[in-house]
């Protein structure tokens, strides 16, 4: 049997204000590193949901983990505004940890990956950056819904353990957005783009076009046969994963 790491052991829920006075929760595992990984989920996710926890897990021997919920998920305070206010989230939270840690590391998903992109081009407060599945802009997005697959997608949401750690209480999806595709330019840390080669939400070409806009350093990968977001934690695709994300945060953290 695989031993556990120490992440289970040290988890404290703690809150953040954002400047515009939402109440933001995260859940913060402090194994005694000096490096800080924060993940940073994508819609209808949380904190709670199992494959970011156990992407959490496989981090903690390494580094302290924080795993965040935007506004309008989970224990976060306020509506989601579908990328329009939550770099406001994540800003919040980088300045309350920043001091506790020589480098800080940022692995985003899907929507939680364009916030990142807002974030890093906007501030200095991380250091390296993973985007997975992430959309050159929220108009851009594709939601192929005749390409769903029903075990990796329906009855694992429905019916199984991806049920835990979901939903969202949406605001209004109509205001002016950042587009990550026009603000990747202004990035200065390290940047990963990790996208599915299945992706049915957001397709591949989106994270194509942000690597060949950046220009900090940068790195590439597309999975065979992966689909969207956090599901690149299933086991198919797990292994390979991991070892690609451990490997640029040993190479930029």
């Amino acid at each position: 049997m695989k031993p556990q790491c120490k992440l289970l052991k040290n988890m404290k829920t703690g809150s953040v204000y954002t400047e515009d006075k939402k109440k933001i929760y995260f859940d913060q595992y402090k194994n005694g590193h000096k490096k800080l990984v924060i993940i940073a989920h994508g819609f209808f996710n949380s904190k709670e949901a199992l494959l970011l926890k156990d992407l959490g897990q496989e981090m903690g021997n390494d580094y302290d983990v924080l795993i965040m919920d935007f506004r309008g998920h989970g224990q976060s305070k306020g509506l989601f505004y579908w990328t329009t206010k939550e770099h406001i989230d994540l800003k919040a939270v980088l300045k309350n940890v920043r001091s506790q840690y020589e480098k800080i590391g940022v692995i985003g998903f899907s929507l939680g990956a364009a916030t990142s992109i807002v974030v890093a081009a906007k501030t200095d407060l991380m250091d390296s950056l993973i985007c997975v599945s992430a959309p050159g802009s929220f108009e851009g997005i594709e939601f192929h819904f005749w390409e769903l697959d029903i075990e990796t997608d329906i009855l694992y949401n429905l019916v199984g353990d991806g049920r835990t750690g979901k939903g969202v209480r949406a605001g209004p999806f109509w205001l002016k957005k950042d587009k990550p595709i026009n603000l990747v330019e202004k990035i200065k840390v390290p940047v990963f783009y990790l996208h599915g080669e299945k992706d049915w939400v957001i397709k591949p070409q989106h994270s194509k076009k942000l690597f060949d806009k950046t220009t900090a350093f940068k790195k590439l990968s597309i999975i065979k046969d992966g689909f969207h977001a956090e599901y690149l934690m299933q086991p198919k695709n797990k292994d390979e994963v991991l070892g690609l994300i451990r490997k640029w945060f040993k190479e930029t953290l």
